[in-house]
């Protein structure tokens, strides 16, 4: 396992050139929601348009999903479709697995666990996920069950941790381990502590923290921050550990 901390200006550039590297060799990329990853995603569609490249044979996974009616601002998806999929219509129609979060949290659960298992389930080229400022990921929120959830792909969340106060469907560990690549894309001071919590020297996978969780299962991992979000890092002796 290896973690690797890259402090760049623009986190969703970095990103979005890691989709268009994983997209090139047809792989499958699992989406995070939120405002960076959002970024990201509209400049991946840049990208692909500049280069002329049909993505249409990438699989596309969502990492997490609200239990909320398909349209819902909530919703990850609504963006996903609104910053990625919409603006790539007219190039491609790529392969996406979307989480059914209007089924309520263990049936969407459960229905996404056999779209996994259905596919392989698949080994994933580039997992993209967020940390929030109590150290959660995806909807895996600290010292909830679905943090010590070892056999199953998917599960349902009934309480979330932090708003908005919605059940939700996550990717359990295991399954967002089970990756070539693990990248964190993070902005902001308010994240600092989260990701000293999670990646700092000494830090201890812990159920408290679910972002830390991943460190000895994920075959490697990228921190991609910028200097707001790595403030509390000591980076002096080396970008990995």
């Amino acid at each position: 396992m290896t973690v690797s901390f890259e402090v760049v200006e623009e986190p969703a550039r970095a990103a979005a050139a890691m989709m268009v590297s994983a997209a090139l060799g047809g792989g499958e990329i699992v989406l995070a929601g939120g405002s960076t990853p959002k970024a990201a995603y509209a400049q991946f569609v840049s990208a692909i348009k500049e280069v002329g490249f049909d993505p249409s044979q990438t699989r596309f996974w969502l990492g997490d999903e609200r239990c909320v009616e398909r349209g819902d601002k909530l919703s990850n998806f609504e963006m996903i479709e609104e910053s990625l999929l919409r603006p790539l219509a007219d190039i491609a129609e790529p392969d996406v697995h979307r989480i059914k979060g209007e089924l309520g949290p263990q049936p969407a659960a459960d229905d996404y666990e056999r779209q996994l298992r259905d596919a392989g389930p698949p080994r994933f080229d580039l997992v993209l996920l967020g940390i929030g400022p109590d150290g959660h990921t995806a909807s895996l929120f600290p010292d909830q069950p679905s943090v010590s959830e070892r056999s199953r792909l998917a599960v349902g969340v009934p309480e979330a941790g932090l708003e908005p106060f919605v059940p939700r469907v996550s990717l359990t560990i295991p399954a967002l381990a089970a990756a070539r690549e693990v990248v964190f894309l993070v902005s902001g001071s308010a994240k600092a502590d989260a990701v000293a919590a999670a990646f700092g020297p000494g830090s201890k996978p812990d159920p408290h923290v679910p972002s830390s969780m991943l460190v000895p299962e994920a075959e490697r991992i990228t921190v991609l921050m910028d200097a707001d979000a790595a403030a509390r890092l000591d980076l002096d002796s080396g970008s990995e550990q």
